[in-house]
């Protein structure tokens, strides 16, 4: 996977700059480009859609946006996770040709729409944590587990804010199976996870 995406030309940070349709249509693109390239895939895209996704996701992010500091580098995941939910919902891109003798035991040629919606919300998001946080994105081996791509594929069909807790996965940091729609700051994961604790600790 390779990070086409750049930060805007006139230094505005990334975090501000896919919050405005042209640069996320614009990024897109070139990702689509990029992907093309080392795939072999062709894709087709449609920009409506593509314009209904950023909207969809511009309105799910500010009503999710925390407001303590402290969360600002877990709501960078989950906002990634938003974007790729609204990709898979409102499927901008179709394949027009698929590339010659693909190997489809690789995610790239088994899911090709997939594979492009998780490699540019992917980008986006280490991107940001590299301009931010001065941090980097490391990613887990079952980004190129073609089982758990099967996986990926079929929950998010029944359950598309599944795919917020697969980027996360894809991502190596730790999902949220149960809630992943739902934004939780890092005070109340911690108290849930000790509520948990308190329930196994009670049933022994």
């Amino acid at each position: 996977m390779t990070d086409v995406l750049k930060a805007p030309a006139d230094k505005q940070p990334v975090r501000k700059a896919a919050q405005h349709l042209r640069w996320f249509i614009r990024s897109f693109e070139q990702q689509v480009e990029r992907t093309s390239m080392e795939t072999g895939t062709r894709y087709e895209v449609d920009k409506q859609l593509l314009a209904e996704v950023f909207i969809d996701w511009k309105r799910a992010f500010d009503a999710h946006k925390p407001t303590q500091d402290s969360d600002r580098l877990a709501y960078v995941g989950f906002a990634a996770g938003l974007m790729l939910r609204g990709l898979l919902s409102h499927k901008p891109v179709k394949v027009r040709d698929k590339a010659k003798d693909a190997d489809q035991t690789l995610p790239a040629h088994f899911w090709p729409e997939g594979y492009l919606y998780v490699v540019f919300c992917l980008n986006v998001r280490g991107l940001i944590i590299e301009q931010d946080f001065h941090g980097e994105q490391h990613l887990h081996d079952d980004f190129n587990d073609i089982r758990t791509w099967w996986s990926f594929k079929e929950n998010s069909a029944e359950d598309p804010s599944l795919s917020i807790a697969f980027l996360d996965l894809f991502a190596g940091e730790k999902p949220d199976w149960s809630f992943p729609g739902i934004f939780r700051s890092r005070n109340a994961r911690e108290i849930a996870g000790r509520r948990v604790k308190e329930i196994i600790g009670t049933t022994h």
